[in-house]
């Protein structure tokens, strides 16, 4: 017999947390609820939805039962108490800022990113007036250093893109609790397979599922992650948008009406509400789909990354390789302790050729595919410095792990003798 107190297992959530079988129809499989709208049983039903007093469905642009199996999904998984699923990564960001900060404010954020969140950080956002501080992930006192009066949260990535760095999660989250401040934790390259930022200190998670939890390459999404962590009520009125009488809902206070999932509840009804990235149903169909399988993915990426990161590293034509996993990596021992599991399927290597070798490797792979994403069941290859963070300036990409020599990888889930035989072949032609 099973021990019905304990909760399932992370494999068991991953396929069956948020779906039950169709009451109408009884199909197993989520189904994909293709419409915009949804009736109301009577003028008092539809009344009690617009107004926050009853959970239910009124407009796709806001909600829908397939985005809603996905949104329990990713909750269950990361141990949090809400999601919300909207159009892409950059939108699960987006909403995340637009819940907490005003015209004015600022937020910390470590510079190991992913290129285009640089780019809203420092450009997009600033059309808000919204102001990001830069720190250092690999030196969680610069976050504190940072911290001003006007500072609302903190942010990083769990394991920073493309570089590969393992964050320190508890001691930037410890730095966050002390100021009174959320941390904000992008655990795309993780996910909650291998790190939960929930148990380090993170208050709020947000993911590009269109990588690893789609995991096929097939679908955009995003998700927004509410850990319930984080005393809105105590913070006063540094996040009005949570604790000020809200006038569009009759003066309901957020915080106070719902606990903690109150900031999950503020990015939907405030934000996609008004803003609009909504999730297509279909692509929360997809995506849900792939998360069935994200344990079994996720060992075999790691699994696979391990072996050609210690390969790359043998290789006399390869200079370097960051690859947490490497026994002489400045962060293996922190992945060891944050993410034991494994290091992740994305790194980055550097050729003594420099920016032209990289380029010409690039072109000699054949199983690797030469495009902008990661988490791919195939082995994806990209050229940082000329594509995804192009639009930085030479500084700025050295900071972010991108330089002219780097090239990242994203292994897949091929056979690892099949990777390694296409990195050789292409080196070979450098």
């Amino acid at each position: 017999m099973t021990d019905q107190t304990k909760s399932p297992a992370f494999a068991t959530l991953a396929v069956h947390a948020g779906a039950t079988p169709d009451p109408s129809t009884g199909a197993r499989v989520t189904p994909i609820y293709q419409t915009t709208s949804f009736v109301f049983n009577d003028a008092d039903h539809a009344a009690s939805l617009f107004g926050l007093q009853a959970f239910g469905n009124i407009y796709t642009r806001i909600g829908n039962p397939t985005q809603a199996v996905l949104e329990q999904r990713v909750a269950a998984l990361e141990g949090a108490t809400a999601a919300l699923a909207v159009a892409s990564g950059h939108a699960a960001q987006f909403l995340a800022f637009h819940t907490l900060l005003e015209s004015g404010d600022e937020f910390v954020a470590g510079r190991q990113l992913y290129g285009g969140s640089i780019n809203q950080f420092n450009h997009s956002f600033k059309k808000f007036n919204w102001n990001v501080i830069w720190a250092d992930s690999t030196k969680p006192e610069t976050f504190e250093k940072a911290i001003t009066p006007k500072t609302k949260a903190l942010f990083c990535e769990s394991i920073a893109n493309p570089g590969g760095v393992i964050v320190d999660l508890a001691a930037i989250g410890a730095i966050a609790k002390k100021h009174g401040i959320p941390l904000i934790v992008d655990n795309t390259l993780a996910t909650p397979y291998l790190v939960k930022p929930k148990d380090h200190g993170a208050d709020i998670i947000v993911h590009s599922a269109t990588k690893f939890l789609g995991g096929h390459g097939n679908s955009i999404g995003g998700i927004l992650v509410d850990c319930g962590t984080f005393d809105w009520i105590k913070a006063g009125n540094r996040y009005p948008t949570l604790t000020a009488p809200n006038a569009s809902y009759n003066g309901m206070v957020l915080a106070e009406t719902f606990g903690n999932f109150a900031f999950a509840i503020a990015a939907r009804v405030m934000g996609l509400r008004d803003i609009g990235p909504a999730i297509a149903p279909f692509n929360a169909f997809l995506i849900t789909t792939g998360m069935e399988t994200l344990p079994l993915r996720m060992r075999q990426h790691c699994d696979n990354a391990q072996a050609a990161a210690e390969h790359l590293s043998r290789h006399p034509k390869v200079a370097w390789v960051n690859y947490a996993g490497l026994p002489d990596n400045p962060y293996n021992a922190l992945q060891k302790k944050i993410s034991p599991k494994g290091a992740g399927a994305v790194f980055t290597f550097g050729l003594k050729g420099g920016y032209e070798a990289g380029v010409k490797f690039v072109a000699g792979l054949e199983l690797f595919s030469h495009l902008a994403n990661i988490g791919d069941v195939r082995s994806l290859v990209i050229h940082p410095a000329s594509t995804t963070h192009s639009q930085l300036s030479k500084e700025e990409r050295a900071a972010a792990g991108a330089g002219d020599d780097v090239v990242r990888l994203s292994i897949g889930i091929e056979d690892k003798a099949d990777i390694i035989a296409d990195l050789d072949k292409a080196l070979a032609a450098v």
